[in-house]
């Protein structure tokens, strides 16, 4: 991610929009389609199969495409065609292959690459969290992911807009990629950022320390936004204690956030290691948007 003069540049050549068609990927193709277009980006609408055994065996026999990968491009070209616009460039891509790996190598060709995705939210026992093929393809990519669940409402006007953005950070190497981003799309909206950052209950046992410690990483959030940037946006600072995902969830529903940023590396407590981790919550139950950005 650039950064040109004290102005921190978001550099995306090619929004992914990955979908399987179904009810959430509509939602994400809305926001996909308004990010191209935000960033002056072209957007690549793609889907990735993997042949059925007729299939396969049918386009053996008679080498010609079977009724499977056709009616597959019959609907691609639809959902492609829905998202046209004389402000973006619009182009489709349907791939052979596994979802968690075509979709990287999509982004990883048109690169630099943002990827949207639109999941399938939380199940039984948590068994469909954010759907499989969704997980596989946030482990897979090092492109930041724009994640849509069910419980996202489509976007509110014809221009993308942010005006309320959350960037939930542990203080990882990937919260300078996340800052980037969450700072860019504020300053963009002119709108507020606030900076989050949950510790475990047992900070609180001894007061004193409590507030050192508050103060301390307030002074550390806080220099997560340089100035200029406080010239377009009204920042706010927040460390707050408790479960992570609980404390994020209730600060996006009390503060009407329009984006979640998460800076997050595999092994940290906001990490990927976990179907159960708190990203994987977050993504499955925010009421907006959620960025990952991970290292």
């Amino acid at each position: 991610m650039p950064v040109t003069g004290n102005h921190p540049e978001v550099n995306v050549d090619t929004v992914v929009f990955a979908t399987d068609f179904c009810a959430s990927s509509e939602t994400a193709g809305l926001y996909a389609l308004q990010l191209a277009e935000h960033l002056h980006a072209s957007l690549l609408v793609a889907h990735s199969f993997l042949l059925t055994r007729a299939a396969e065996e049918a386009e053996l026999r008679t080498h010609a495409e079977s009724r499977q990968r056709a009616d597959l491009e019959i609907i691609l070209n639809e959902k492609t065609q829905a998202l046209s616009s004389s402000r973006v460039r619009v182009t489709s891509a349907l791939v052979e292959g596994a979802a968690h790996e075509a979709i990287p190598l999509l982004a990883e060709k048109h690169a630099p690459a943002l990827v949207v995705l639109g999941t399938h939210g939380g199940g039984r026992l948590e068994h469909e969290l954010i759907g499989s093929v969704a997980e596989r393809i946030l482990r897979s990519t090092r492109w930041p992911c724009l994640t849509i669940n069910p419980h996202v409402a489509k976007p509110a006007g014809p221009t993308l807009s942010f005006k309320r953005v959350l960037f939930a950070t542990d203080f990882t190497p990937a919260a300078t990629r996340a800052a980037v981003f969450a700072i860019s799309f504020s300053e963009d909206a002119e709108g507020s950022l606030d900076v989050l950052n949950v510790l475990p209950d047992s900070a609180r046992n001894n007061s004193q320390e409590w507030e050192e410690t508050k103060e301390r990483f307030t002074r550390a959030l806080e220099q997560l936004v340089p100035n200029h940037a406080r010239e377009f946006i009204s920042p706010h600072t927040f460390v707050e204690t408790g479960d992570a995902h609980k404390r994020i969830l209730a600060h996006v529903r009390e503060r009407s956030i329009d984006l979640l940023v998460l800076g997050i590396r595999k092994s940290s407590h906001l990490g990927l290691e976990m179907r159960t981790s708190t990203a994987f919550h977050l993504i499955a139950n925010a009421e907006c948007p959620v960025l990952t950005i991970t290292s």
